[in-house]
């Protein structure tokens, strides 16, 4: 059954991630991914929040369904590094090296958000 939890918030993440990056292409078209920057972000926060406030939990797999489920669907490391090379393949190395350096910390420092107000 945890499995199929699993599965399921998983799509649910994924469908958030397209559904927001159709959205933000649509009113702004742009090769700039920042709907996947905000996905990737987003999805950190929410599983250090998870992280902290679902352990101990009754349900010992609910930390599993929010983050490998949801938070594995909503982000995304493939785009995180394959928008830069395509990005870098167009003469955009600036913001290509740019996307490179600052996803990891910015989700990292989202991730420490998460976690403090789960605390």
């Amino acid at each position: 059954m945890t499995l199929l939890l699993i599965a399921v918030a998983g799509a649910a993440g994924c469908v958030v991630r397209f559904v927001s990056e159709y959205g933000v292409r649509r009113h702004h078209p742009t090769l700039r991914p920042w709907a996947t920057v905000a996905a990737n972000a987003v999805g950190s926060g929410i599983a250090g929040w998870a992280a902290y406030r679902l352990i101990g939990n009754s349900d010992l797999h609910l930390h599993e369904i929010v983050i490998t489920g949801f938070c594995g669907g909503l982000t995304t490391f493939s785009s995180a590094l394959a928008i830069p090379a395509l990005l870098q393949r167009e003469h955009h190395l600036g913001y290509s090296v740019a996307l490179v350096v600052t996803t990891p910390l910015l989700c990292a420092g989202a991730f420490a958000v998460g976690m403090g107000l789960a605390h």
